[in-house]
């Protein structure tokens, strides 16, 4: 290969690298979406609004670990550390090496962890890092797109790695998550967000205070 040949074939990475520069943690989004849109399920984060009123019924004074699915670039992870009690923790997990590296090399808080893994496998997460269980979980991941079979597996670990009185925040495009959520939720709260591309469905499901552990 000429000198040519590798400054032609070199060109597309300088370009990626420039574009991502430029754009910040929305370039790398949009590369993530591109990469996987059935897990990313949307092609930019959600807006302050969708954040400020998914968090809201949130319990920070009681919670000391928070576990988020599918974090991306961490449009929801600032916040909730913003939130977080000192000595609380934050693990996310997502299954895109692109968004893991991210996070890792853009959030320097000891209470946040990024996993690279399934949602599936959350009470083996939780455990391998040193907890019990959750105290809430949210997930903005797509549950009517996913591979057959992993979004209950989701729904039902979610179920049991938290604790009682714990909460299951989703966010959703489409409304079948909740389908997923009353299988194992008998209490789910429901909103709305249209300030959001695209509007977002918000539920709340909530762990019985008396549910077995």
């Amino acid at each position: 290969m000429t000198t040519r040949q590798y400054a032609e074939e070199a060109l597309p990475q300088k370009l990626k690298r420039r574009v991502k520069q430029f754009f910040g943690p929305w370039g790398v989004f949009f590369e993530g979406f591109v990469r996987n849109p059935v897990m990313v399920g949307s092609i930019i984060p959600s807006s302050d609004r969708t954040i400020a009123k998914m968090l809201g019924p949130v319990d920070w004074d009681e919670c000391k670990l928070f576990v988020e699915y599918g974090p991306g670039v961490g449009t929801f992870c600032r916040p909730v550390l913003d939130r977080l009690r000192r000595d609380g923790a934050l693990i996310v997990i997502d299954t895109n090496p692109l968004f893991i590296d991210y996070l890792r090399k853009t959030i320097t808080d000891s209470r946040f962890t990024a996993v690279l893994g399934s949602a599936a496998d959350v009470e083996d997460i939780v455990l391998s890092h040193g907890h019990e269980h959750a105290d809430y979980v949210l997930s903005g991941l797509p549950f009517s797109t996913l591979p057959d079979g992993v979004g209950p597996a989701i729904a039902a670990g979610t179920w049991r790695v938290l604790r009682p009185g714990g909460a299951f925040l989703v966010y959703q495009f489409t409304a079948k998550a909740r389908a997923f959520m009353e299988r194992h939720f008998r209490r789910i709260d429901n909103g709305m967000e249209f300030w959001n591309v695209p509007p977002a469905f918000l539920f709340w499901g909530w762990k019985d205070e008396d549910a077995d552990v």
